[in-house]
């Protein structure tokens, strides 16, 4: 039976109204998206609107639907905007399900395959960490890790690692409950050399280890970090100290893999 011309009218009429509704969507989508990636606390309409190529009118009623939903809040006085508990509480939920060794593991695969040596992740334990996952690279000679096995801070690179970049306080306490204890003859074991370690690792971003806590070993290895800036885990690639120098160009594809993680656990840098 033929399609009436009434009949065509209103089924390009829906099309036409559906598409403007995703086209509305995805429009709030960008807004709420820019909340996240900007770096800034607060935003208004004016910067919004002008980095998204929208008109403030449309940023205002987008706005005004996200508030309506608790994903925005405005302050009254300075009617600037910034992300509603709402849209904190996705986040934390997004975050209550990540698994950091399956988010890990195709940049531990990369490191090895990029490296030719073992590549690591490591998560904290109290005042210990400890080995989770390894990559090791099809060679002879190699290095392997004990998954599982606790560590001291204070020792190796992994482990210089989450200590450098643990709050002042929290190094501090350390130091004070812990006598730094020789796991190989290179092991730092005085206070003020390891201070002084840390404040270097901070400022390039990695810490490198040759043989501090496996003789004839050699590491270098990056932090990564989760929405609040806290270390959560640490990456690196180890080998014999014989033939891996960690240094140069394994340093930055390190260092690399470790934001791609940090990014995707919310970290703005």
């Amino acid at each position: 039976m033929p399609t009436s011309a009434a009949a065509k009218a209103t089924t390009a009429a829906d099309d036409d109204s559906q598409s403007r509704s995703i086209a509305a969507v995805e429009r709030a989508m960008d807004v709420l998206l820019y909340f996240g990636r900007s770096g800034q606390p607060d935003l208004g309409v004016t910067e919004i609107a002008t980095s998204l190529g929208l008109t403030k009118a449309a940023v205002h009623r987008i706005l005004t639907a996200l508030r309506s939903r608790d994903l925005i809040t405005v302050d009254p006085v300075t009617r600037r905007y910034a992300l509603g508990h709402a849209a904190v509480a996705l986040g934390r939920a997004y975050l209550a399900r990540t698994d950091l060794r399956a988010m890990a593991a195709p940049e531990l695969r990369a490191l090895a395959e990029q490296t030719g040596e073992t590549a690591t992740l490591s998560l904290r334990r109290g005042d210990t960490r400890l080995y989770v996952d390894q990559v090791v690279p099809d060679q002879e000679l190699r290095m392997e890790v004990t998954l599982g096995i606790p560590y001291p801070l204070h020792a190796g690179g992994s482990s210089k690692a989450f200590l450098a970049f643990l709050p002042e306080a929290e190094v501090e306490s350390y130091l004070e409950r812990h006598p730094l204890q020789a796991l190989t003859d290179k092991t730092i074991t005085d206070p003020g050399k390891l201070r002084k370690e840390l404040s270097a690792i901070r400022k390039r971003g990695y810490a490198t280890s040759l043989g501090e806590r496996q003789a004839g070993a050699a590491s270098i290895a990056a932090p990564v970090f989760d929405h609040d800036g806290h270390v959560v885990a640490v990456l690196s690639v180890a080998g014999p100290a014989a033939r891996f120098k960690p240094e140069g160009e394994t340093a930055d594809e390190l260092v690399a893999a470790a934001a791609r993680i940090s990014e995707q656990l919310g970290y703005a840098g």
